[in-house]
C-alpha cells in the first residue's frame, strides 16, 4: 500500500509544481506562452525580428494575421513571416530558416512529450484503470 501512496504523493507534487509554474508565466495565458515559445524557435532558426518603423509599415503590420506563419512571395523570392502584435515585431525568414524552424518545433514537441511521459510515472501500478 505504501508504494501506491508514495506515487500518488509524487504525482500530486508534480501537478502542483506544474500549476504553480503555469501561474507565474508572464502574459495572458496559454496563447502568450505559445507565442513566446514560437518566437524563441523562430529566433533560433535564424529569422530576423523587425519592428515597423514608418507609418506605412505600421499600417501594413496592423493588417497581418497575428501569431500565424504566412508565406509571402516578393521579387521572385519566398519569405515566411510571423507577426507578433504584442511585441510589435515581424519575424522574417527564408525557406532554409523556415525548414530549420519546423525541425526545431518538431524536436521541441517530442522533448515535451518525453518530459510529460516521464512525469506521469508508472501507471501500471493503477490496475483498476486497465479494467
Amino acid at each position: 500500500m505504501q508504494p501506491i501512496f508514495t506515487r500518488f504523493i509524487r504525482m500530486s507534487v508534480l501537478a502542483l509544481v506544474a500549476l504553480a509554474a503555469g501561474c507565474t508565466t508572464s502574459g495572458t495565458g496559454p496563447l502568450s506562452s505559445a507565442a513566446a515559445q514560437t518566437e524563441s524557435l523562430l529566433a533560433s532558426a535564424g529569422f530576423r525580428a523587425r519592428t515597423p518603423s514608418t507609418p506605412r509599415q505600421q499600417q501594413h503590420f496592423k493588417t497581418l494575421t497575428p501569431d500565424k506563419m504566412m508565406t509571402v512571395h516578393r521579387n521572385g523570392k519566398t519569405y515566411h513571416v510571423y507577426a507578433d502584435p504584442v511585441q510589435n515585431r515581424l519575424y522574417i525568414g527564408n525557406q532554409a530558416q523556415f525548414q530549420r524552424y519546423q525541425q526545431l518545433r518538431k524536436a521541441n514537441h517530442l522533448a515535451l512529450e518525453q518530459e510529460y511521459s516521464e512525469a506521469m510515472g508508472d501507471w501500471g501500478a493503477w490496475e483498476p484503470f486497465g479494467a
